[in-house]
C-alpha cells in the first residue's frame, strides 16, 4: 500500500503531457513557390473497340485525320470506323523550378463517348500554361484502375474506366523564368491560417535565430504570414532547410464538420457544449399496400376486379433524455455515445445545438 501511494504521488508531481510539436515545412509553405498547370489535347489509341464512335464525337475524327496529315497520310474525305481511338483531356502540375528534360506526372481524362481507356497509348501531346506557351510534353501507356465488362444482358463497371494516369508520363521542355532569388522577402506562409500559430512559429523561428545568429529575423505579418529576414553570408535554400526543422505546436479554432452525403462527422479538440437537455427519437409510419381479388357471386352479371387493402402503421423508438455537457472532447463524445445515436441523428443533433446557442464551435456543413 505505501508503495501505490509513492507512485500515484510521483504520477501526480509529474507534468500533464502536451500535444507534440510539427515540423515547420509540414505547415507552411514559401510565398512564391508554387505549382503550376497544365493542360493539352490528346488521342488515346490501342484500345479494344471501346473508344470514341467517331459518327458521335467528330472532334476525335478531325483529331485522327489531322495526325494522320502530319504523317503524310492523307485521309481526307474517308469515312473512317474504328473505335480503338478515343479524345483525351490531358493535365500535370508543373513544380516551381523544374528544369528541362525532368519528368512528371500527367492526369488522362476522356472527352468523347469512350467507355474505357484500359490497355491505352497516349501519343505525343503538348502541354500548355495559361500563356500558351508549351511546356512540357506528354506520352505513354496508360494506368486505368477501373474497368468495364458488358455482355448481351449485363454490364459490370467498377470504378472510374474513362480515366488514368501516366507516372512521370510527361518530359520539361522549357522552364519557368522564376528563381529562388527573385520571390523578394521570404515569406512563410500558413496552410491553416490563424493568429495564435502565426505567433508561435515567430516566437519559435527568433528562439532558433538568437541561438544560431546572435539576433531575431521573424516578424509575424498577419494571421497567414511570417515575414524572415535573411541574415548575412548564408543562401535562401540553406535559411528554408533550417527553419524548416523547427518544431511548432499549432493551434486550431474550434469546428464541427459535417458531411451529409456520407455521414461523417468530425469534431475538433476544442470543441464545447454549455449544459443541455437533449432527447431523440426516430418517428417511422409503414404504409402496405395488400392486392385483393373481388370474386362476384354466382349466377351474377358482375366482373372479377383487383383491389387494394391499405394499412398505415406508426412506431417510435428512442425518445431517451441525457444532458450533454462538454467542457472536454471525450465528455461531448461520450455523451452522445449514451443516447445511442447513428451518425444522420448526431448530425442532427449538433444543428440543433447549434440554432440553440449551445454548441460554442464553427458548424461547417459539406
Amino acid at each position: 500500500m505505501k508503495r501505490l501511494l509513492i507512485s500515484l504521488l510521483i504520477g501526480l508531481m509529474l507534468p500533464a503531457p502536451t500535444q507534440a510539436g510539427v515540423r515547420l515545412k509540414d505547415i507552411t509553405t514559401i510565398q512564391g513557390v508554387r505549382d503550376n498547370q497544365l493542360v493539352g489535347y490528346g488521342l488515346v489509341v490501342g484500345l479494344q473497340g471501346s473508344g470514341d464512335s467517331l459518327r458521335n464525337a467528330p472532334f476525335t475524327e478531325q483529331a485522327v485525320q489531322s495526325m494522320l496529315d502530319r504523317m503524310g497520310l492523307s485521309m481526307r474525305g474517308a469515312q473512317l470506323r474504328t473505335r480503338n481511338i478515343a479524345a483525351v483531356i490531358v493535365t500535370a502540375d508543373l513544380p516551381a523550378f523544374s528544369s528541362r528534360g525532368s519528368r512528371i506526372d500527367v492526369g488522362i481524362a476522356s472527352l468523347g463517348d469512350a467507355t474505357s481507356l484500359m490497355g491505352g497509348t497516349l501519343i505525343m501531346t503538348p502541354l500548355s500554361g495559361p500563356d500558351g506557351k508549351t511546356y512540357a510534353v506528354a506520352q505513354g501507356p496508360l494506368a486505368v484502375s477501373g474497368f468495364a465488362a458488358q455482355g448481351q444482358n449485363e454490364a459490370l463497371t467498377q470504378g472510374v474506366p474513362t480515366a488514368g494516369r501516366i507516372p512521370n508520363g510527361a518530359l520539361v521542355e522549357q522552364e519557368l523564368p522564376a528563381r529562388l532569388t527573385d520571390i523578394g522577402p521570404l515569406i512563410f506562409e500558413l496552410r491553416n491560417p490563424d493568429y495564435q500559430t502565426a505567433v508561435r512559429t515567430a516566437d519559435a523561428i527568433n528562439r532558433y535565430a538568437q541561438a544560431r545568429f546572435g539576433k531575431i529575423i521573424a516578424q509575424e505579418q498577419d494571421f497567414r504570414s511570417i515575414q524572415i529576414d535573411r541574415p548575412p553570408r548564408m543562401s535562401i535554400p540553406r535559411l528554408i532547410a533550417e527553419i524548416g526543422e523547427i518544431e511548432v505546436e499549432p493551434d486550431m479554432p474550434a469546428r464541427v464538420v459535417i458531411d451529409e452525403r456520407t455521414g461523417t462527422v468530425v469534431i475538433g479538440q476544442d470543441v464545447q457544449i454549455s449544459t443541455v437537455a437533449v432527447t431523440q427519437g426516430n418517428l417511422t409510419v409503414r404504409v402496405t399496400e395488400t392486392p385483393t381479388v373481388s370474386q362476384p357471386g354466382p349466377l351474377s352479371n358482375g366482373t372479377t376486379k383487383v383491389t387494394t387493402q391499405t394499412n398505415v402503421s406508426a412506431s417510435q423508438s428512442g425518445g431517451r433524455v441525457a444532458v450533454l455537457s462538454g467542457p472536454s472532447l471525450r465528455t461531448l463524445v461520450n455523451g452522445l455515445n449514451q443516447i445511442g445515436l447513428k451518425p444522420p441523428g448526431i448530425i442532427a443533433i449538433l444543428q440543433s445545438l447549434k440554432s440553440a446557442g449551445a454548441l460554442h464551435a464553427e458548424l461547417i456543413v459539406q
